[in-house]
């Protein structure tokens, strides 16, 4: 008896797929990569005639945020960290006035949601001049 011989294919591993998976892997680090940016703000103030501006109302609003997350404004220490209690301590030094530079100076070891708890009540309160104090790097 006389089989016939099976032919056989040639076995190849088609790389197409495998180039368009890593091309697709590639564009998409690519894009979601976060690269560091080193940038200056420059700060332009704006100049204003001398007037004589009532003495009760404070010049700029400084909220200090300690290590531990406590507020302080104006270097008067608040009770607690409530958004309510520091918008009412903010409300009581400031009154009506929502023009004035409002400074967020937080220790480098405070938690970021304590920083981001000020912007949003000075946000909702209507300040529009927020900036938040650093401090330069030493140089060796």
């Amino acid at each position: 008896m006389k089989f016939q011989r099976q032919r056989r294919e040639d076995i190849s591993i088609n790389m197409t797929p495998l180039i368009d998976v890593v091309f697709l892997l590639l564009i998409f680090f690519m894009i979601t990569t976060t690269f560091t940016r080193e940038s200056h703000l420059s700060i332009s103030l704006p100049e204003a005639a001398q007037t004589n501006a009532p003495q009760d109302e404070p010049e700029v609003i400084e909220v200090l945020i300690g290590a531990d997350g406590q507020y302080s404004i104006n270097d008067a220490p608040l009770v607690n960290t409530e958004p309510l209690t520091l918008k009412r301590g903010i409300l009581k030094v400031v009154g009506d006035t929502r023009d004035i530079p409002f400074i967020i100076t937080a220790d480098a070891k405070a938690e970021h949601q304590e920083v981001v708890r000020v912007m949003d009540v000075a946000g909702e309160l209507g300040f529009s001049a927020l900036s938040i104090t650093t401090q330069q790097a030493e140089t060796p």
